[in-house]
């Protein structure tokens, strides 16, 4: 992929905006667009090319957003189709995109598609869901007579039965968020003219929630299949029957078709894909088959639990370098990568990967950065990342927002887990890490609200916040200007081939980037120990500093933390 013909996205870092928490305008204790727009020149001066916002749609906020009862306005929670206008505007002009998020696996149970759905097996929507009957023999209603038994990503079954029609629809998520039926044209052609008519108004493309499971292993007469049971609950897994589902390509394929050809400008779309494979994700980011540009992909994320991410474990470094070098050589010819430690969905990086104590957490953040920004791929950042953010540190269930955290505490404790345990799974990997409010200053409630925040700030803010870093050269903040603008300066760090090296040190963590004659040498300390540079790389003795975490010291060896980014001589 030559230089002068790659996309745009390759020399691109993305930042993800969750808007209830980066910052409120009104001061209801909830971010907005307005708040929003109050912190454009932050993202200018971080040096960003794109934002993902994710979903400010109207919603009853079952999932703070991601149940979407219209998909063509502004929650008033958020602000208005005016101020929507005036974002767009705001962020072009500083030379930055936007990428809504896209849900449209489901949608709210409050949608008036599913209003109309739900209002008699004679709908002329009724199709626009998965509507089953009871089990065979079995009555509507009663223990184990949903029509599969697949567990839902948010505790307890799939299926919620309507009283009134005597059938089940389908959530994999929360029962406020049903199913659509990709099976049926009308919800296909529905979605893309919504699609249509955002990227009009000026959107630069779209993250797609979970867009993998929108193709369902159905049968000629309509049978969805039982998956393998899981252990420990009555329900079983029912993945094998939606993700990358058996039409999946062509959904993705069509999409791509009524939507995105023939557009003018180049737009971003890019697959949320939980379980995706390498050899996968080589189909769905191919540029000849026309489907997504990248995917967000979770293996690297799931090296520090066993059965689920509530039961978490040490994460071995040797593990990650498989997993991300594996990734690194399988879409090395065809296809792109996303780099992300950290989003909406996942804990906070430095206090996951890193070490959050207050004598590595700056060195191991920019360390974790390091690491990040220099593989082949667009990295994100999620808000709050470019200052070192960390987990929250929470005592209490009474402190928790997210639906899957509460979920998983009840349905826990109701199976005999011991509630301190739960506490403590909930503590460390809990969603709600990444939603506290951003922190932007050390006044009360970080400079994010006038009111009462929708979930607590971090009581470190007073030490830890983005107007402190702002103006110091050794912050974490500043490391991530440097590390955008080499992305964008240097054609080897955004197309550079990929090599990794030392794949068994479980301390550091080494590669190379090369591209036409330069290459970089990435060597970095993910531990709290000294490590022998010189016994390990000793061509990185020598080698030009292109750019380091920690003030420059003895160049045989690195200290705790420490990563930089050479040119070897």
């Amino acid at each position: 992929m030559p230089a002068d013909d790659s996309p745009w996205w390759t020399r691109a870092v993305v930042y993800q905006v969750y808007p209830r928490s980066f910052q409120d305008s009104d001061g209801d204790g909830i971010g907005d667009l307005g708040g929003i727009l109050q912190r454009l020149d932050h993202l200018a001066d971080l040096g960003v090319d794109v934002v993902w916002l994710s979903p400010v749609y109207p919603s009853p906020q079952a999932d703070n957003g991601y149940d979407i009862s219209d998909y063509e306005g502004i929650d008033p929670l958020f602000g208005t189709l005016g101020q929507f206008d005036e974002l767009v505007a705001g962020l072009h002009a500083r030379g930055i995109r936007l990428v809504m998020d896209l849900v449209v696996n489901h949608t709210s149970d409050e949608h008036p598609w599913f209003v109309e759905s739900r209002s008699s097996p004679d709908s002329p929507r009724r199709d626009w869901y998965w509507w089953r009957p009871p089990r065979p023999g079995m009555a509507a209603g009663a223990p184990g007579a949903e029509p599969t038994n697949w567990h839902s990503f948010f505790s307890g079954p799939t299926w919620t039965l309507d009283e009134a029609s005597g059938e089940y629809y389908l959530h994999l998520f929360a029962r406020k968020q049903p199913d659509l039926n990709w099976e049926n044209p009308e919800v296909r052609q529905a979605v893309y003219a919504m699609m249509r008519r955002w990227l009009d108004r000026g959107v630069d493309g779209f993250r797609m929630d979970v867009i993998n499971m929108i193709s369902k292993d159905v049968g000629p007469d309509g049978a969805l299949h039982d998956g393998p049971q899981l252990p420990g609950i009555p329900d079983g897994d029912g993945s094998g029957s939606f993700l990358c589902g058996p039409r999946i390509h062509e959904f993705l394929q069509e999409m791509h078709r009524e939507v995105f050809t023939g557009r003018p400008d180049r737009l971003l779309t890019v697959g949320e894909m939980p379980g995706v494979t390498v050899e996968q994700a080589r189909l769905f980011t191919d540029p000849a088959r026309a489907e997504v540009d990248m995917v967000f992909q979770f293996e690297h994320v799931g090296l520090d639990f066993d059965e689920s991410k509530w039961h978490p474990r040490p994460l071995r470094m040797r593990d990650l370098k498989a997993s991300l070098g594996r990734w690194q050589a399988g879409l090395a010819d065809v296809g792109w990568n996303s780099l992300y430690w950290d989003n909406h969905d996942q804990p906070r990086a430095v206090s996951r990967f890193g070490d959050d104590s207050p004598r590595f957490r700056r060195d191991s953040a920019t360390c974790l950065a390091t690491l990040l920004h220099l593989h082949r791929g667009t990295p994100y950042v999620y808000q709050g990342e470019e200052v070192g953010m960390a987990n929250f540190p929470f005592t209490a269930l009474e402190q928790f927002r997210d639906v899957e955290s509460l979920n998983h505490h009840v349905q826990a404790v109701a199976h005999g887990a011991d509630p301190a345990g739960v506490l403590a799974a909930l503590r460390r990997m809990s969603r709600d890490n990444a939603r506290t409010p951003v922190q932007w200053d050390a006044s009360p409630h970080a400079g994010f609200t006038t009111g009462t925040p929708w979930i607590a700030v971090n009581p470190d803010h007073t030490e830890w916040n983005a107007q402190t870093q702002r103006t110091d050269p050794a912050s974490v903040f500043a490391h991530h200007r440097r590390l955008i603008a080499l992305r964008h300066d240097l054609p080897v760090v955004a197309l550079g081939d990929f090599t990794m090296l030392l794949p068994e040190h479980d301390e550091v963590y080494a590669f190379t980037r090369s591209l036409e004659g330069d290459t970089l040498l990435v060597v970095c300390n993910v531990s709290g120990s000294v490590q022998d540079l010189a016994a390990l790389l000793p061509e990185a003795v020598d080698a030009e500093v292109v750019l380091g975490n920690l003030p420059e010291d003895d160049p045989a060896v690195l200290r705790p933390w420490e990563a930089r980014v050479l040119r070897p001589s």
